[in-house]
């Protein structure tokens, strides 16, 4: 049955980020009909797709998801939670329910759990990519069959109409594999028949919690949607959202301000109204939605392309420092005239200046004296073992490593032993790119778990 107004709690910007719990009681007062919370994001790096690993702290995540199913149970509505366990992996989504089962036993809590898993096979993603169903994204990445098969992971990014499907079981926690991050807020009040691009629009500000507040780190806002818009308002004291915080958000990972690219159509907000709204919320109208065909979903895929071992030297040497390129230049000479004819031969090294122009490098446009530099060594390798080779042959040079051949031998400082740190796989993205899908709503499977 379809109601008026839903109102959605988003108690932060990611599971394991910290909210204000006061702030999170205060939002449970007002009845939301659905508590929802994005699981993480790719801004980390192409690693935790690849392995199919959690960016955050298990300890962190627990607590904090503790915290959100005891709310949950007093509110007695639906706690969601997309792209589950940083990437939204098969193996994320059973990492996130394994916890969910501990809290449950721990409080003897009886509930019913949905999982929706959003991983493409190797094979599905070939056989789509021979008949011209993988179209590329600007900017798009050249993909070809061996990138596909060599991929550890592939994930479609989940739309409403997936997560729609899952709050249709009546479930009481859903755990959900990779979705945008504004599918899990707009589905429920597109799911009840409101205005579609004011759900889009408002789950796009709401994404990360009171990022779109003046107190970012208060974390739980709760929108309200309507036929006509959305309000937005924060649940923390002495926080407020203004139009100007609001607005802003549509800056947020988005090339274009008044343009948002969904599954199955994008949202216009070019002529939206945001409007101060009792003490501290925002109210928003006026932003339209345009369905788009065929329907497509965003694709994401990690492979391993190596093996990384990484080495640090201290240098407080006036002089080295004055010349620390010509020194790295040197060192680097060194490190490939050792490897030359070796089993070594394929492996790559990287030489940070870390403390000097580490962030822009030539774009730097400060100058200021430094009085030590750190150089980060990266060795990549094909195998673990040829890496931390490797970083052990270029030890002694790292320091002892002289300028010139008529000059005391320098001796510099590696701040722990060994210097060797295995840094383990080194994976990278494959796609930029979206599936075109025939049936969105039966296009992944849900599963059932009871406690």
């Amino acid at each position: 049955m379809n109601k008026k107004t839903i109102k959605v709690l988003v108690p932060a910007g990611a599971l394991g980020i910290p909210f204000d719990k006061n702030a999170l009681i205060n939002g449970i007062k007002q009845k939301p009909d659905l508590i929802a919370i994005d699981g993480g994001s790719t801004d980390s790096g192409p690693y935790y797709l690849g392995s199919g690993e959690s960016k955050y702290s298990y300890s962190a995540t627990k607590r904090d998801w503790s915290i959100l199913m005891e709310m949950r149970a007093k509110a007695k509505v639906p706690l969601l939670i997309g792209t589950a366990g940083t990437c939204g992996t098969k193996t994320s989504v059973e990492w996130m329910l394994k916890i969910t089962k501990e809290i449950a036993k721990e409080n003897k809590e009886k509930i019913k759990i949905v999982t929706l898993k959003t991983d493409l096979s190797n094979k599905f993603v070939l056989e789509k990519y021979k008949t011209g169903k993988i179209k590329p994204l600007e900017g798009a990445p050249k993909i070809n069959e061996d990138i596909i098969n060599n991929c550890t992971n592939i994930v479609a990014l989940a739309g409403v109409e997936q997560i729609q499907k899952a709050i249709n079981t009546n479930a009481d926690i859903i755990i959900a594999g990779r979705s945008t991050d504004t599918a899990i807020i707009a589905s429920l009040p597109i799911y009840h028949g409101l205005n579609i691009a004011s759900a889009w629009h408002g789950a796009k500000i709401a994404e990360c919690g009171a990022l779109a507040t003046n107190n970012p780190n208060s974390g739980v806002v709760l929108l309200e949607f309507d036929h006509n818009g959305f309000t937005i308002t924060p649940m923390c004291k002495n926080t407020k959202a203004t139009p100007q915080t609001v607005f802003a958000h549509m800056l947020y990972e988005n090339a274009d301000p008044y343009i948002l690219l969904e599954p199955g159509g994008y949202l216009d907000v070019s002529n939206a109204k945001y409007k101060k709204h009792k003490k501290n919320s925002v109210r928003v109208e006026g932003s339209k939605w345009y369905n788009k065909k065929p329907y497509t979903l965003k694709i994401e895929g990690a492979r391993l392309v190596g093996f990384q071992t990484m080495s640090i030297v201290l240098i407080r040497d006036p002089k080295y420092i004055e010349s620390i390129d010509k020194w790295i230049d040197k060192l680097k000479n060194s490190f490939y005239r050792k490897i030359k004819n070796s089993i070594l031969v394929d492996v790559q090294l990287e030489l940070r200046k870390i403390g000097k122009d580490a962030t822009l490098g030539n774009l730097e446009p400060i100058s200021i004296d430094i009085n030590e530099v750190a150089v980060m060594a990266i060795f990549t390798a094909n195998s673990q073992e040829k890496a931390n080779d490797s970083a052990k042959l270029l030890n002694p040079d790292l320091l002892h490593l002289a300028l010139t051949k008529n000059e005391p031998m320098p001796t510099f400082a590696f701040p722990f032993s060994p210097p060797e740190i295995d840094k383990g796989p080194l994976f990278e993205f494959c796609f930029h790119h979206v599936i075109e899908i025939d049936d969105p709503k039966d296009f992944f499977q849900l599963q059932f778990h009871k406690i």
